[in-house]
Formats: C-alpha cells, sequence, structure tokens
C-alpha cells in the first residue's frame, strides 16, 4: 500500500478524534481493515495502486470517518452508578439523625470529612490509566502484607481486634485496605495468570492465596477472609487460563477450603453472635410498611453500622427497605453488566473483583439484618457509617468507572 497516501489519510482521520489514547486503536483498525479491501480490489485483478485507491474511496471522506471515529471511541461516563453513588451515600447519615438519643453531631462531621475523602478517592482513581496497575501486583500485593504487620505492631486493640492504625488523627481499619491492595495484586496476576507455569510457581500462587486468608482470621476479622476469597474467585472464575492449569489450581485450593473450612467449625464453632441475643426478626415485625420514624425508641447496638439495615428498616418501613435492596441491586447488577463491556481483560477482571467486593458484604450485611445468617463485624457498602471501607468503595467505584470511561478507547486483549 503507498505509505505516504495512507498516512495522510490517517492523519486527516486521527485530527478529527479528540482522545489522544484511541489514536493508536484507531490507526491500527483502519489499517487492517484498508489492507483488506486493497488486497479483495488485488485478487479482483486491479493493480496494486489503484487498489490502495480505491480501498481509501471505500472508506469515504477521512473527516467523515474521522468524526464518526471520535463518537465511537470517546471516554465515557456512567452518570446511573454516580446518582446511585450519591444517593446511597445520603442515606448514610439517616440513622446519625435517628440512632441515637439525640442526633449525633460529632459522628456526621466526621461522616462529612470521609465522605470528602471518599470523593477525592473516587475522582483520583477514576481519571488516570489503570492499565498502569497490572505490573505492579507484587508492590500491591508486599504492601498488603506490610499494612498488616503495622497492624499487629502498633496498632490499637478495640473488642479484641487488633486491627486500627491511628495517624494524624484519624483511625484507619487496616485490614480494610488491604482488602484494597489484595484485589488490585490478584486483577493483576489473573491478567498474566497463564505466564504462572510450574509446580514452583503455581505453588507460590497457593501460598500467595491462602496467606491473606489466614491473616484476617488472626486479626480475628473472619468476614473480611470470606469477602477476599470470594473475591479472587470471582475474578479466577473469568480469567483467561489454560484449562489443564485451571484444574491443578482449583483441586488443590478445594482440598485446602475443605481442610480450612473443616478446623474452623472444630476449632471456632461459637465465633458468631446470635440472632437471639439480638431479636431481629422481632424488630422487623414491628416496622411496618412505613415504620415508626427516625426517631423512636428502639435500642439496638450498631444501629449506625452492622446493623444499619434493621434499623433503617424499623424507622422507615419496610417500603424503604425493599428501595434500599432494589438500589443496591441495581448498582450490583450495572457494574456486573458493565464487566463485559471491556476488551480489556485486566479492565474486565478489576470490574468482576469489584462487583464480588460490593456483593458479598451487600449481601450478608442485608441477609444478616434479617436474622438469616450469622451476625458479624460486615458494613453496608456506602450506607454504614465507618471512613475506611468507605474508602475503599469508593476507590472501587473510582477504579470500575475508569475502565467503563476507557472501554471504547483501549486496544483490545480479550479474543471472541
Amino acid at each position: 500500500m503507498s505509505s505516504s497516501k495512507f498516512e495522510e489519510y490517517l492523519s486527516k482521520v486521527i485530527s478529527q478524534v479528540k482522545s489522544k489514547e484511541a489514536h493508536s486503536m484507531i490507526k491500527k483498525e483502519l489499517s487492517d481493515h484498508m489492507e483488506e479491501l486493497s488486497k479483495s480490489f488485488q485478487e479482483r485483478g486491479v493493480s496494486i495502486k489503484d487498489a490502495d485507491k480505491k480501498a481509501m474511496e471505500e472508506m469515504g471522506d477521512p473527516s467523515t470517518v474521522g468524526k464518526n471515529m471520535n463518537h465511537l471511541h470517546k471516554p465515557r461516563m456512567d452518570w446511573l452508578l454516580i446518582v446511585l453513588f450519591v444517593i446511597l451515600a445520603g442515606v448514610s447519615f439517616l440513622p446519625l439523625i435517628g440512632g441515637f438519643s439525640e442526633p449525633s453531631i460529632s459522628l456526621m462531621k466526621n461522616q462529612v470529612v470521609w465522605l470528602v475523602l471518599a470523593i477525592l478517592a473516587l475522582v483520583g482513581f477514576l481519571f488516570f490509566d489503570y492499565r498502569k496497575l497490572k505490573n505492579l501486583w507484587m508492590y500491591f500485593y508486599g504492601g498488603g502484607l506490610i499494612l498488616f504487620l503495622t497492624t499487629f505492631l502498633v496498632g490499637m486493640e478495640v473488642n479484641g481486634a487488633k486491627r486500627w492504625i491511628s495517624f494524624g488523627g484519624m483511625t484507619i481499619d487496616g485490614p480494610a485496605i488491604t482488602l484494597f491492595l489484595f484485589f488490585l495484586a490478584w486483577a493483576g496476576i489473573f491478567a498474566k495468570i497463564n505466564e504462572f507455569k510450574g509446580w514452583k510457581k503455581q505453588g507460590m500462587l497457593l501460598f500467595l492465596f491462602w496467606t491473606p486468608v489466614l491473616l484476617y482470621i488472626m486479626v480475628p476479622q473472619f468476614m473480611y477472609s470470606i469477602i477476599y476469597f470470594f473475591c479472587v474467585l470471582a475474578m479466577y472464575v473469568f480469567s483467561y487460563v489454560h484449562k489443564q492449569f485451571a484444574i491443578k489450581v482449583a483441586v488443590g485450593n478445594l482440598l485446602i477450603g475443605i481442610i480450612f473450612i473443616s478446623t474452623m467449625i472444630l476449632y471456632f464453632p461459637n465465633s458468631f453472635l446470635s440472632d437471639t441475643l439480638i431479636p431481629l426478626k422481632d424488630i422487623l415485625s414491628e416496622a411496618g410498611w412505613f415504620g415508626k420514624g427516625l426517631y423512636n425508641d428502639l435500642k439496638l447496638a450498631e444501629a449506625h453500622t452492622d446493623l444499619v439495615f434493621p434499623f433503617l428498616v424499623y424507622s422507615l418501613g419496610w417500603a424503604f427497605g425493599m428501595l434500599l435492596c432494589l438500589l443496591l441491586f441495581v448498582f450490583i447488577l450495572r457494574i456486573s453488566l458493565n464487566a463485559f463491556k471491556t476488551k480489556d481483560v485486566f479492565g474486565r477482571l478489576l470490574v468482576i473483583g469489584g462487583a464480588a467486593l460490593f456483593i458479598i458484604p451487600a449481601c450478608w450485611n442485608i441477609l444478616m439484618g434479617l436474622g438469616i445468617v450469622p451476625i458479624m463485624v460486615v458494613p453496608l457498602p456506602f450506607i454504614s457509617y465507618g471512613g475506611s471501607m468507605l474508602l475503599v468503595y469508593s476507590a472501587l467505584l473510582g477504579l470500575i468507572l475508569n475502565v467503563y470511561r476507557r472501554k471504547d478507547i483501549v486496544e483490545p486483549t480479550i479474543v471472541n
């Protein structure tokens, strides 16, 4: 193909495309298509020069093509997720208003500060090229281990759990931040999973996988180990791994998992609160469709954190509770669907893992509030009071929006 004419045509097309990140992908896309057109004309007996000319004519006016490409390959924003985030963040103030004998001004001020930091985290993870994180998985994993070590050495113990680190007047839940770091690490690992060949590397993966589980139990924070387990499992299921390798890893993890769960049942049978200690079903049975109002006589421990759902249902009724469940369902469904709109394997893994990090705590918290599953320390995303998990969820949402924003401007790495 006539390189000078072709480059001139491409330059005119690219000049109409505002997103510089999409330029290389568009060039490759158009180049391949024009090569195919030129070859098809040559097969009909047309000379190379005329075939190239006809190929460009077939493509159409470069300015028009460029405008079409600019429309197709431009950053996009999922405004529905942002609106849902704002609504859920607004709901988080309701328990602080009505969950105490009088509105807790200090907690509301703290929540405002954390919410501002959460928005900064969301924006920070939204406007950069997420693909740069892929090769940093060792640093994220190492950072998670260092944070655990720091928590064990200098952390504060509250209610038998040594998981808090205080600095600069702020208290951070160390293990909660490690969830985010390990999530990033495993997304990077699974993006290049087929490079881990040989029994030594496979053994290393098993060690890397189970180490955080044991660390979360040592804190103790068993719920985080469950969230971590299913997050990594979800990313593994949707990673593009060779079948033989997948079977080996699955069998190895299954055997270790059986041993681990059996040990937990034998040695920690009374690790969870029974719902008989907190009569959640009785509380919910009195709620009615429209509740008792925010200012009521309900005395419920952790009404603004782990048991925020039964408090909201009791105060505002089952109608509000079902609406809240619907909002969370739409939020999680939207994230899950967005995962398959990107053709970049690392981006897809980030969204799938992020969806799991929302799904597990949201479902457990609601089922726990209904008295169906054991009561554990697990916040309802964006609604439960607490800064560390709010930061984690906001950073996750920023990454998920980042992947969606770039879904039409990154070069595909998934072959359908």
